[in-house]
């Protein structure tokens, strides 16, 4: 089983992760079964790619970037299950692109935030969220609205840290670790956790869930596994959902004369 998990910027000598890519390899792999390959793959360079930078710098990640990047996104998407993949898991856990995929391939396309509220569902009832930036509370909750699953979060709370990460994993941790008690004391009965950058690349899940005394979940493991299930059982977005036309590559790139 061959799966790629798709970061949401392209790759070039401008525009890199802020992370090492082998490293992240290795850790995504660590989430998957034994023989599941895991790849990292990467957008073709787009106009507006440079917005996340633009609005990140002013700490106002505010979702506009994640509308621009989704046409390329989608159309590597489509590259992968033309290439051999079996599933894509979106690398960004508000889920860019991936309804839009969904409408364009066969392969199982996972989102991290819908499949890990599922989970969180799954074994609770409440949901409290962190995310990175009060700027990603409006947008989580518009996203959680499209998924019909607002009515099941108690908070929606920000970190505020976003720059120099790596470097800033006691502060993570510990800042994160006061927001999950204070979202217990107001009825969330389970963690999840958005904006992968942070948990579980810098802070891992269940570090807090151990200082916490409730689980956190690992974002990028519930997805890696909800897309290994449905390859294991010959499963993927309904073609009701998700009706499909017949298309090739070029459908995505070319413009009109």
């Amino acid at each position: 089983m061959k799966i790629m998990v798709i970061n949401q910027a392209p790759l070039t000598a401008k525009s890199k992760p802020n992370y090492d890519i082998e490293k992240i390899t290795r850790q995504l792999t660590s989430y998957a079964s034994p023989g599941t390959i895991i790849e990292l793959g990467f957008p073709e360079n787009f106009a507006g790619a440079s917005m996340k930078d633009a609005i990140g710098s002013q700490d106002a990640l505010n979702g506009l970037h994640h509308v621009l990047e989704a046409p390329s996104i989608i159309a590597k998407i489509f590259w992968a299950a033309e290439n051999g993949y079996d599933a894509v898991v979106s690398s960004n856990t508000f889920d860019p692109g991936v309804d839009g995929a969904r409408l364009a391939v066969n392969i199982p396309v996972i989102g991290p935030l819908r499949a890990t509220m599922h989970v969180a569902l799954t074994l609770a009832d409440r949901v409290g969220v962190t995310v990175p930036l009060k700027t990603h509370v409006p947008y989580t909750r518009r996203i959680l609205r499209t998924y019909v699953l607002e009515n099941f979060v108690t908070d929606i709370v920000p970190i505020d840290i976003y720059r120099n990460v790596q470097s800033r994993q006691d502060e993570i941790f510990e800042k994160t670790s006061t927001l999950i008690r204070s979202m217990v004391e107001r009825g969330a009965e389970i963690i999840v956790p958005l904006g992968g950058a942070l948990i579980p690349y810098v802070v891992d899940p269940n570090d807090l869930a151990r200082e916490t005394g409730v689980q956190v979940l690992n974002t990028k493991a519930c997805s890696i596994a909800m897309a290994e299930m449905c390859v294991r059982f010959g499963v993927t977005q309904s073609a009701l959902t998700y009706p499909k036309a017949r298309l090739i590559g070029a459908d995505f790139t070319a413009g009109f004369k």
